[in-house]
């Protein structure tokens, strides 16, 4: 016979008689339900596992708990206010996500954008996408047990803030992209500023770097813990940098160019050894890609002539009937943007196919055969954001 208790956390397993055999034992699942806690954790991902002693026999990410409806609502909105519901289902993402919805709006409009702001969104897109990454390569030696990288990781952040909040206005939500361009010209010195604050991040990540990967704890912690494969890989749609841990050398920037990116030269970084460690230093030497993309986009904007950084409206936009589908190298992985138009002021029907989603499922697999101790380490490794799953 065998039984299955559910618990919190912290149930002990019991021995129970078997079904009429005298001295017999019969054996029993223990179901441990690891959240929902609070959305600034990864708490609102719930996680069933099923435990043999202190080994995981089975998971099942229970997703939904933060859905908002994002998708309905797009269809309630005209193709401008749109955009304030899309940068903020990854809120470590906001500009990145921002950029999907207006270059499908713009695909299906036919529109030009101008060079300037090309490379503006380029370069912003970059330097969001350092913001995202020093987030993870604080947090995630903080779940380890490494307390002190997460204040490096927030120094480096506040001056690239500081940079991002001068131009846009906003510290999370930039709402700087417009359908055409950008919503408004760059300050007068912002570029210089803008670069110091790249060389400044540049010269200090040693800091997170160093301390880290010299941690002989961290690297015991995290070294052949939570092997991803390729095929997993390709099965589950997993992209971004945990797919790259993995050997899989996919980046839309440099396979799929769009904005700015095909007069760039883009290194792609990978590992082949898929699990945890991989993963760290993946995200960790894609910072220092990032700031030298930063670094060549600020050298092009100078090289530019003057001009206008966006495209003028008309006071009622409307989209022509069709339909496109548009995808950007997220942070995070690939995200994906379905747009149906039937020719009137709001989206007749806006998919999202988001980073998060595919790249948790694939701990259903993941998961079985490790230890308790090492979920934590593993969860903390797929670099995910909760409202970008549940959207």
């Amino acid at each position: 016979m065998t039984t299955e208790r559910i618990v919190g956390i912290g149930a002990g397993a019991r021995e129970l008689p078997s079904d009429g055999t005298p001295g017999g034992l019969a054996t029993e699942d223990m179901v441990l339900n690891i959240g929902p806690q609070h959305p600034s954790t990864h708490g609102v991902l719930r996680l069933k596992l099923t435990l043999d002693g202190e080994r995981i026999s089975g998971a099942e990410p229970i997703v939904g708990y933060m859905h908002r409806g994002a998708e309905k609502l797009f269809e309630a909105r005209d193709f401008r206010q749109i955009i304030v519901l899309a940068n903020r289902h990854d809120w470590l993402s906001a500009f990145s996500s921002e950029l999907g919805v207006v270059l499908a709006v713009e695909r299906m409009l036919g529109m030009e954008v101008p060079e300037r702001a090309t490379w503006v969104r380029t370069l912003l897109a970059e330097l969001n996408r350092v913001l995202n990454h020093l987030m993870f390569l604080g947090s995630y030696p903080l779940e380890v047990g490494a307390i002190t990288p997460i204040f490096y990781a927030f120094r480096e952040r506040e001056a690239l803030q500081a940079v991002m909040e001068e131009v846009s206005g906003g510290r999370m939500h930039y709402m700087f992209n417009r359908v055409g361009g950008l919503k408004e010209e760059l300050p007068a010195g912002w570029t210089g500023r803008a670069r110091q604050a790249v060389t400044d991040v540049r010269a200090r990540m040693s800091d997170i770097g160093d301390l880290i990967m010299g941690n002989e704890i961290f690297r015991a912690r995290t070294r052949g813990v939570g092997v991803l494969t390729r095929d997993q890989i390709l099965q589950y749609g997993v992209s971004g940098p945990i797919a790259r841990a993995s050997g899989v050398d996919f980046d839309l920037r440099r396979d799929e160019p769009y904005l700015a990116y095909g007069e760039l030269d883009v290194p792609v970084v990978t590992r082949t050894e898929g699990d945890c460690l991989a993963r760290f230093e993946c995200l960790l030497d894609q910072v220092y890609a990032s700031l030298d993309l930063a670094d060549a986009c600020l050298d092009r904007l100078a090289e530019l002539p003057p001009g206008p950084i966006n495209q003028r409206l008309p006071k009622v936009l409307k989209v022509p009937e069709g339909h496109t589908y548009a995808w950007t190298e997220n942070p995070l992985g690939l995200n994906g943007y379905y747009l149906v138009s039937r020719g009137e002021k709001t989206p007749w029907r806006l998919k999202l196919r988001s980073a998060s989603y595919n790249n948790i499922q694939v701990l259903a697999e993941m998961l079985p055969g490790t230890l308790v101790a090492d979920m934590v380490a593993i969860l903390g490794s797929m670099f995910f954001v909760v409202g970008d799953i549940d959207k």
